[in-house]
């Protein structure tokens, strides 16, 4: 009968060492002669080979000296029980051929254990395989269908055919872009009122958009970035602006950058101020700044919402600009009038406050800041258009921020958070919440010194 190893459950290996010169047969032709008739019939190793229930009996033998050294391996599918027992039974043969020998059995095997180590070891080879592969796929998948939401999206508007978003007809808000791949990344945001102006030269379509709607130049913050608002500057309407971090362009940023510029963007006027930039084109005040209502409870953080929502090109069902436009203003009663408090006396100008006014009246008209740290003394100089990247960047404590410019919100939120106590500015602009622990001086406080807000 043909023996079959694949049946087999143990493996026998035993040593075998003999005073002289022996071979192959010789070793199992003594394993077959001396065993005969030691373990009973049941366990008769040439009857047990005929029936499969052990294998073939491999030997390897190394001949050296005058002395043979070896190792003997037995595949069994008996139990264990018989297994341990044939394995016993093989140490009792002390001749091999001519040669007086030992055996002595090393080990006995399950060869299910090991298979089964195998087993495992294989089957975290193919499942780390497969979620790889897994996890490439959705990637890819995932992809490729926002790829192709967002080819579905974009649109060509005017007879230029710019690339657009859809909502650009609907929204009464426009963010204005460079290019094709800016406008694919702002719809990747989920803006979907952008339109690409592709090119220095601004289109006619764009032009006529922006005499109707709120627009925000978003643009990259490079020197072409820059030469194309300037163009925009001269040839649209504009309400904000908004730059991409120096040195990147829109299509690079993540969407946590790009909404975070979307929110940080500027009044047309006061970018005017602070670039030093003249606009001679139809710029005008951004509608928080021309007295429009912002809904009634003075809060100008649901202002600042209301701006976001248009840039989405959300519709809450409130009347269009066009509409307000048309629609009468209310006669604003008069203020209870509150008498000024009265001048405090020249002494109260400490000498810290004078000297911050005299680095003021140094940088008046040339739109630079400074930025002051211990013992008053100037630690950083950067233009104004550059301050708040300056001032984010600062790893050294600094106490003051005095540039000739306008005092904003999102200036005194920077210094906040950087630890820095003094703002000195020409004058302040439209301020929703002025922080504890800021103090704000201007050109106005020379009047009366020793007055801060």
């Amino acid at each position: 009968m043909t023996n079959d190893p694949s049946a087999a459950k143990y493996q026998i290996r035993a040593r075998i060492s003999a005073e002289g010169v022996i071979d192959k047969p010789d070793v199992v032709g003594a394993v077959f002669g001396q065993t005969e008739g030691l373990l009973g019939d049941e366990l008769d190793l040439r009857d047990l080979q005929k029936s499969g229930r052990i294998g073939r009996i491999e030997v390897e033998i190394d001949s050296r000296k005058g002395k043979s050294e070896g190792e003997i391996i037995i595949p069994s599918s008996l139990d264990q029980v018989e297994t341990a027992i044939l394995a016993s039974g093989l140490e009792t043969v002390d001749r091999i051929g001519p040669c007086r020998a030992k055996i002595e059995v090393i080990s006995v095997e399950d060869i299910r254990i090991s298979k089964r180590q195998k087993v495992v070891d294989r089957a975290k080879e193919i499942l780390a395989r497969l979620q790889e592969d897994s996890k490439g796929v959705g990637l890819d998948l995932t992809e490729a269908v926002r790829k192709m939401v967002q080819v579905d999206d974009i649109t060509t508007y005017g007879p230029e055919h710019l690339p657009a978003g859809p909502n650009i007809d609907q929204a009464d808000a426009l963010i204005v872009v460079e290019g094709r791949s800016d406008v694919l990344a702002l719809l990747r945001c989920g803006i979907k009122n952008v339109i690409a102006v592709e090119g220095t030269s601004v289109p006619q379509t764009v032009k006529d958009l922006s005499r109707g709607k709120t627009v925000t130049v978003f643009t990259d913050g490079d020197r072409a970035g820059e030469l194309i608002l300037r163009e925009m500057l001269q040839t649209m309407d504009i309400d904000f602006v908004a730059r991409a971090p120096r040195g990147s362009e829109v299509e690079e940023l993540t969407q946590k950058q790009l909404l975070k510029c979307l929110r940080n963007k500027i009044p047309i006027n006061q970018y005017l101020e602070m670039s030093g930039f003249e606009s001679t084109g139809a710029s005008r005040e951004p509608r928080e700044e021309r007295g429009e209502p912002s809904g009634g409870n003075g809060r100008p953080e649901r202002r600042e919402e209301r701006s976001g929502d248009r840039e989405r090109g959300g519709d809450r069902g409130g009347p269009r600009r066009d509409d307000r436009e048309r629609m009468p203003m209310p006669v604003p009663r008069a203020p209870t009038p509150i008498p000024p408090p009265p001048a405090p006396a020249a002494a109260q100008l400490t000498p810290e406050l004078a000297h911050y006014f005299e680095l003021l009246n140094g940088v008046e008209n040339a739109s630079r800041c400074l930025i002051v740290g211990e013992g008053d003394a100037v630690v950083a100089e950067a233009p104004v258009k550059d301050m708040i990247e300056t001032i984010s960047a600062l790893t050294s404590p600094a106490k003051a921020v005095i540039f000739d410019g306008i005092v904003s919100q999102r200036l005194l939120d920077v210094a906040q958070e950087k630890g820095i106590g003094t703002v000195v500015g020409s004058r302040l602009g439209p301020v929703g919440k002025i922080p504890d622990a800021v103090r704000i001086f201007t050109k106005a406080d020379l009047a009366m010194p020793g007055a801060s807000r």
